[in-house]
């Protein structure tokens, strides 16, 4: 995707319920859609059967999370629907509760390390290690990392 007259990058993030990053997928170009970077990375390796992986809506990976024997929790759909049952809305509420903390991970890598948010050079997408693993993957290897280091922003009390 060309974004402001740049290139982007996407990357899948695995956030664990205490608010670490546990799982950084390889780069992709901005045009990938997010089940195809779920689905062609190596995340539902590190899946087990019982793991609850929360998506956003029209994130559509279902079959995949099945696949490991996992469990897809995605927010319910509301818009033109009628009243959704107290259960549901209960069940919605726990997992946007649980997504804010999600974003707040995700913010927190973006705000605290700003060389993933500005125009990166070419040569960043290009070069790679002796591990063929290109620059700008090391970047946000190292930016999660630092983040894992720093206070959780899951409120623990």
């Amino acid at each position: 995707i060309i974004y402001k007259h740049h290139n982007t990058v996407k990357f899948l993030l695995g956030i664990t319920p205490q608010g670490t990053v546990s799982f950084i997928s390889r780069g992709w170009g901005g045009r990938a859609s997010d089940k195809h970077i779920t689905e062609n990375s190596v995340f539902f390796k590190y899946d087990t059967a019982g793991d609850l992986v929360l998506a956003d809506r029209g994130f559509d990976i279902q079959s995949s999370v099945g696949t490991v024997c996992g469990e897809l929790k995605i927010p319910a759909f509301t818009k033109g629907k009628k009243p959704a049952a107290p259960l549901d809305v209960k069940t919605t509420r726990k997992v946007a509760n649980v997504r804010i903390h999600v974003e707040r991970v995700i913010g927190s890598v973006r705000q605290k390390y700003t060389i993933l948010n500005g125009a990166l050079p070419l040569d960043v997408l290009m070069t790679k290690d002796a591990d063929n693993i290109p620059t700008v993957d090391m970047y946000n290897r190292v930016c999660c990392a630092l983040v894992n280091l720093c206070e959780s922003v899951v409120d623990f009390d």
